[in-house]
């Protein structure tokens, strides 16, 4: 075990419920990262979708409680999207905080909301996707509430922050239920107009500062170059992630200029993303992968994925031998290695620095 993955041992805590009931990892912290900044945020609200959630997604709806997700962290499943840690973890050990909690695990671990909470559900959108459960609109309803039950002030949330995940479930929703490619740019439209809203309405709330992750290029995810043997990227997606982002930008700018301030801004996922594709900028310590498009955990056939398991229970998967030697965990996902990839990037930390600045 290296060193990392010791620090990682030594600060993860799991806490048990009854049985029957899976199992949280509460409050991790990533150690090796701390906040040397001026304003050190009290409070971490991360909302979206699978590359923020730490387990609020419920155990019949997804993949991420059963095996093999969290063999690398936790060493069971946690209801992360991954091996191990997530962008949530990674984000909140920047800013020298714990992880902050999943809201399904308000009331079981209440000294613990007082440094945030994670809303965000695997799978969701803006919109209401092919996934039952709360879509963006309603995981903010859920901070307005806590507000308006006292648990949270405008006060205190001045010394919050939030982070926000959109990695494309309504666009694979909108492919799904048959959307026109010529609509297409006018949904993206729509997707970028009401992740505005989400945003502005958190900032009502009383947080002081919103980072939204931009798209990572969606055409080179796993379940896009599967086609090609994992070699090639889906350039048509590539240039429709590329219109969102440049709408994301101007809205982030428009966002600004209405408040007269800096409280909104770009997490550049995108860049980061390209850059450990493109194995550049890497910084010492950092992982560089062989071929940075084919996944640890993939279905056998089309029709299976990471953790399919069939009538018998035979899996229908197969899984790499050391998840550190690749960037994607399954179709969609990144290992958590991946993550430390992306985190470590030029692109992702400078971004990072706006939310203390």
């Amino acid at each position: 075990m290296d060193a990392q993955s010791f620090l990682f041992s030594v600060f993860c805590f799991l806490f048990y419920f009854l049985s029957g009931e899976p199992q949280v990892v509460e409050g991790t912290r990533l150690s090796w990262t701390s906040s040397p900044f001026g304003f050190k945020p009290k409070m971490l609200f991360a909302f979206g979708d699978s590359y923020a959630d730490t387990g609020n997604t419920k155990i019949a709806v997804t993949r991420s409680w059963h095996f093999p997700y969290g063999i690398t962290f936790p060493g069971k499943p946690s209801g992360r999207f991954s091996d191990g840690f997530v962008s949530t973890d990674f984000v909140a050990g920047y800013l020298g905080m714990k992880t902050p909690i999943p809201y399904r695990w308000r009331k079981e671990l209440s000294g613990r909301v007082k440094y945030g909470l994670n809303f965000a559900y695997g799978g969701t959108g803006v919109f209401d996707t092919l996934v039952a459960e709360p879509n963006m609109t309603t995981q903010i309803d859920f901070l307005r509430q806590l507000v308006n039950d006292s648990v949270y002030t405008k006060r205190v949330l001045r010394t919050s922050v939030a982070f926000v995940s959109l990695a494309g479930n309504d666009y694979s929703y909108y492919l799904e239920t048959n959307g026109s490619f010529t609509a297409f740019p006018g949904f993206i439209q729509s997707v970028v107009d009401q992740l505005t809203v989400n945003m502005k309405r958190i900032h009502d709330l009383g947080v002081r500062k919103i980072g939204v992750m931009s798209l990572i290029p969606l055409g080179c995810t796993p379940q896009n170059t599967a086609a090609s043997s994992f070699q090639r990227c889906n350039e048509t997606e590539n240039d429709l992630v590329m219109l969102h982002n440049n709408l994301l930008l101007q809205a982030v700018n428009t966002l600004n200029q209405q408040t007269n301030s800096t409280l909104f801004f770009i997490i550049d996922l995108h860049n980061a993303f390209s850059t450990v594709f493109n194995g550049t900028e890497i910084h010492q310590g950092s992982p560089t992968f062989e071929n940075p498009f084919e996944p640890c955990c993939f279905g056998v056939t089309e029709g299976f994925f990471c953790g399919s398991v069939d009538e018998n229970g035979e899996k229908k998967y197969t899984l790499c031998s050391n998840p550190k030697t690749k960037l994607f965990w399954d179709g969609n996902h990144p290992t958590s290695e991946g993550w430390r990839a992306i985190y470590s990037t030029p692109a992702f930390q400078n971004t990072l620095k706006q939310f203390i600045d």
